[in-house]
């Protein structure tokens, strides 16, 4: 008994310390979560996107979002550089182009003037033909335009075990070209009339813009069979959510005013990957963005009429 009692305070003492450790502890981490809540948040929020969920996929729109500015602008360019259009489309396009970067947001009649002139130029020309030139204009033109950070955010739900899909107004021949490079699993996009593989000039349907995107991803998640509630998407634009509302993860992603605004009051989450002091208001690209586009045309003006 004696030993037993020689030991009873011992054992009272060391738990004691155990609970005078455990309340330190526990203070330690209060005190370090108040001083740094980001590391609350992170704790608190789960793993995504959740490896091996296959009933889950992503949407990236495309513009602006994966990639620096328009492709059907960049696509204009190259197709000018094939000498598909004169000069003076070459510098409509170049026009739309910048005040696409200025203003930082979709316009939709300058969004149609472009497809219009588009649909005009590839009228008469076979698709296996655009499709060809489609890859080498991605090598010239819009690679280095890639956004890394939501190239990362693709990346992620691929190493997940997930589809990835682009979802643009682009037409769709581009968008394939595109998701096919990023190594994504497809994309949908507008699509251009053909009749035995020639354009004829007209669309099929209306652009995939606005709520055609969210009814495309509504679609083809069910023929995937696909848990939209598990699914993310990823736009800049406003016009996009649609979209942006159907998924359970929705992301703004370089997002302009509007977008930025609505993002904030539904609590979803943001993500800027532009340069430049206005970036983070609206999403303006830093102004020698806009002076490139100048001067690539004037020197593709100078050069045509050199050549000439």
């Amino acid at each position: 008994m004696a030993a037993l009692g020689w030991l009873t305070p011992r054992r009272r003492s060391a738990t004691a310390r155990s609970v005078l450790a455990g309340e330190a502890s526990a203070e330690a981490a209060r005190k370090s979560t108040q001083e740094h809540p980001e590391l609350a948040g992170a704790a608190r929020e789960p793993e995504f996107p959740v490896l091996g969920d296959d009933r889950a996929a992503a949407f990236f729109d495309l513009d602006n979002t994966v990639m620096q500015g328009a492709a059907l602008f960049h696509f204009g360019r190259g197709l000018y550089k094939r000498k598909f259009f004169e000069t003076r489309e070459l510098a409509r396009f170049a026009w739309q182009q910048a005040w696409f970067r200025l203003a930082g947001v979709e316009d939709p009649e300058h969004m149609q003037e472009a497809r219009d002139s588009a649909l005009s130029i590839v009228k008469g020309h076979r698709v296996a033909e655009l499709e060809t030139i489609g890859e080498e204009i991605y090598d010239e033109y819009m690679a280095d335009r890639i956004w890394p950070g939501t190239r990362a955010l693709a990346q992620a739900h691929l190493d997940a075990g997930q589809k990835v899909w682009l979802v643009t107004a682009a037409p769709v021949e581009i968008a394939q070209v595109i998701a096919r490079r990023l190594g994504l699993t497809g994309a949908l996009g507008t699509v251009a009339e053909s009749v035995d593989g020639v354009y004829t000039g007209r669309l099929v349907g209306e652009p995939l813009h606005g709520p055609a995107k969210a009814e495309a991803v509504r679609a083809l998640a069910a023929a995937e069979g696909l848990d939209l509630s598990r699914c993310a998407a990823y736009s800049d634009s406003h016009n996009d959510i649609p979209m942006l509302s159907l998924v359970g993860h929705p992301y703004a992603i370089n997002p302009d005013t509007k977008l930025r605004r609505h993002a904030r009051d539904k609590d979803w989450r943001l993500r800027d990957y532009r340069t430049g002091r206005k970036a983070a208001k609206v999403g303006i690209p830093a102004a020698a963005g806009v002076g490139a586009v100048a001067g690539g045309t004037a020197a593709a003006i100078a050069l045509s009429r050199r050549r000439r």
